[in-house]
């Protein structure tokens, strides 16, 4: 059994209840969780008041960095544990999950270079006057992290939130919480005080929503779809409490007839099936000029009748996906599609090895797909590419804004100035030329226009958002 981790200790949920721990790759339960609720949320923000005042607000900002560095080696040597809670946790081939762990190092080593890096400014004033800024920490922030992929997201919100002076109160999702009680145990022994990092288990409705409602938390990092951002943006706004949300994409891949096809493919395909699909900049929009618009579908469907589907231990092209009601929200898209007779050009195996228990999908690759059928406007969150023809830049950059979200967008093409006029008028937070994402990337601001969220984390821009900007006016004499 897993327990909350509150104040550098493991204790058990007031409520006394408990969440099964599925292997999305069996489909069978391995352990359990705690089931909190309010009054666990409200034990965790004392502790986390408690330390801000007594203690962390105290630690000078290149103390802070060395106990966050500390943290970054502690999570490298212990990489290979953690890349295996993942594996089993979320079903993540093993290469990824070993990413992953890479990742979340890679962040706190990057923030623990930026904590003392926080600098204010001086403002030309009145004669007789002088005038500084300064960033101050918000003191409590609250982090409700999704699923998909707990380690990175956890990096890159409570590694910023950290650097920058809060302390904090995390709410994993319930379906992927076991990686983030290591890590804050990591931290523990790494130096961390008691309260600096809290871990509070369990639903969202119940754990989420008093997380979001707590008059103590003073700042909330949400990454996960619309429809709850929405409602945590309400939540929030009724005790003007600041918000960073991450709220998901549609992202287009806009491929031109003078693209380098070779480098394209490969890009496309990886990010449509990295984490089976399962990533909310997934490109899940291939957007194709009319001229190479057969011939690349052809060698896309290729490519993709050879991907294989298997447990996350024998880490193939995709593993699972990470729960059945996931894996019938993929079907269900599918079957529109059958029904509004989109073409399927191809789709990958699943491997004889899988379990029938498995929560397992076939990388599935559509063409024509209408811009306004729900598989253009709706994130999957699945392995399925969406393929549909433009005529010219008029035409590509019509369908690439044609959605509510604006997270990512992939740009492919030799022409220089086309590269910048695209980059321009896509509606995106992040643009990407003849490339697709860039590792971990944990040093590019990250983040959505329209309704795929506003602020930004990673890179140092996030630490604006976990900081509040003082003014300060000093008159002489």
């Amino acid at each position: 059994m897993q327990l909350n981790y509150i104040a550098n200790t493991f204790v058990h949920s007031l409520s006394g209840k408990t969440i099964a721990v599925v292997d999305p790759s069996d489909g069978q339960v391995f352990d359990e969780i705690q089931r909190s609720n309010a009054a666990d949320i409200d034990n965790a923000v004392s502790a986390a008041r408690d330390c801000l005042e007594l203690v962390w607000q105290h630690i000078n900002a290149a103390e802070r960095g060395r106990l966050l560095m500390r943290l970054s080696v502690k999570i490298t040597e212990h990489a290979d544990e953690l890349a295996l809670i993942e594996q089993r946790d979320c079903g993540k081939p093993v290469k990824q999950a070993q990413a992953d762990a890479a990742a979340l190092a890679r962040y706190f080593e990057f923030y623990a270079g930026a904590c003392d890096k926080l600098h204010g400014e001086t403002i030309p004033y009145q004669s007789g006057y002088s005038v500084m800024t300064w960033r101050e920490p918000h003191g409590i922030t609250g982090h409700i992290i999704p699923w998909n992929y707990p380690l990175q997201i956890f990096g890159r919100s409570v590694g910023g939130a950290l650097a920058a002076g809060n302390v904090c109160v995390v709410k994993p999702s319930e379906d992927a919480c076991l990686s983030l009680l290591r890590v804050a145990e990591l931290a523990a022994e790494a130096g961390f005080p008691a309260g600096a990092i809290n871990i509070v288990t369990g639903y969202g409705h119940e754990v989420g929503d008093a997380l979001a409602r707590h008059p103590g938390i003073d700042h909330i990092s949400f990454t996960g779809s619309p429809t709850v951002g929405t409602l945590i943006q309400q939540v929030a706004a009724e005790r003007h409490c600041p918000v960073t949300l991450e709220l998901g994409g549609k992202s287009p891949q806009i491929v031109f007839a003078d693209a380098d096809l070779d480098a394209a493919i490969p890009t496309i395909i990886n990010a449509i099936v990295q984490n089976a699909g399962q990533t909310c900049s997934a490109g899940s929009r291939l957007l194709v000029e009319q001229g190479i618009y057969e011939p690349l579908l052809e060698r896309l469907g290729q490519a993709f009748e050879n991907l294989r589907v298997g447990p996350a231990a024998m880490d193939l092209d995709v593993g699972p996906l990470i729960r059945q009601s996931q894996q019938q929200r993929v079907w269900d898209f599918l079957s529109d599609a059958q029904v509004a007779n989109i073409p399927m050009v191809a789709q990958g195996q699943i491997v004889d090895e899988a379990p029938d228990t498995g929560f397992y999908q076939a990388p599935t690759l559509l063409r024509d797909v209408p811009v306004m059928h729900r598989l253009a406007q709706e994130e999957v969150f699945g392995p399925v590419l969406c393929a549909m023809s433009f005529k010219n830049e008029d035409h590509a950059i019509e369908l690439a804004n044609a959605t509510q979200f604006g997270l990512v967008a992939g740009i492919w093409t030799r022409d220089g100035a086309r590269q910048f006029r695209m980059a321009r008028r896509v509606k995106s937070g992040q643009v990407f030329i003849n490339s697709y994402g860039a590792g971990s990337g944990v040093e590019l601001p990250f983040g959505g226009v329209k309704s795929s969220g506003y602020g930004r984390e990673k890179g140092f821009e996030a630490l604006s958002g976990f900081t509040t900007l003082k003014t300060v006016v000093v008159r002489h004499g």
